[in-house]
């Protein structure tokens, strides 16, 4: 695998721990739990925000393991549209920069599927046919 997919999945997998152990679960960035609480409520707040967190430190693992990386990048498409469209419709003025976010976040995606079309798939290995008759 080349040096760059190796980098940007390394990459891409320290953003969503990041954001989802650091920021999220751990609380280190409070704002987080401020923005969950506009979209669901103050009161399902603080569980939905470490469920996030959860969800976003398992995207870190998966992108780790290296299995299914399209499955992965459809996902992580995913998981960032759902949630910037629920930050700008019920959250927009807690923002720091909307416009930005969305750029950042294509650019983000753009890398995640180069990697992903440009690793090859791993699967578990098909055991070979012996040849010696037996």
């Amino acid at each position: 695998m080349h040096w760059t997919i190796i980098a940007i999945r390394l990459g891409a997998a320290a953003v969503w721990l990041v954001f989802g152990l650091g920021f999220k679960v751990l609380g280190g960035v409070p704002r987080h739990r401020t923005i969950v609480a506009a979209v669901v409520g103050e009161g399902a707040a603080g569980p939905v925000t470490v469920l996030v967190g959860l969800a976003e430190t398992a995207i870190a693992l998966w992108i780790l393991s290296g299995l299914w990386p399209r499955a992965c990048a459809a996902v992580q498409t995913v998981a960032l549209a759902s949630m910037n469209a629920l930050e700008l419709l019920r959250a927009r003025d807690l923002l720091l920069a909307p416009l930005p976010m969305v750029l950042a976040n294509a650019a983000f995606l753009g890398l995640v599927w180069y990697a992903a079309l440009h690793s090859g798939r791993r699967r578990p290995r098909a055991r070979k046919a012996t040849t010696d008759g037996g």
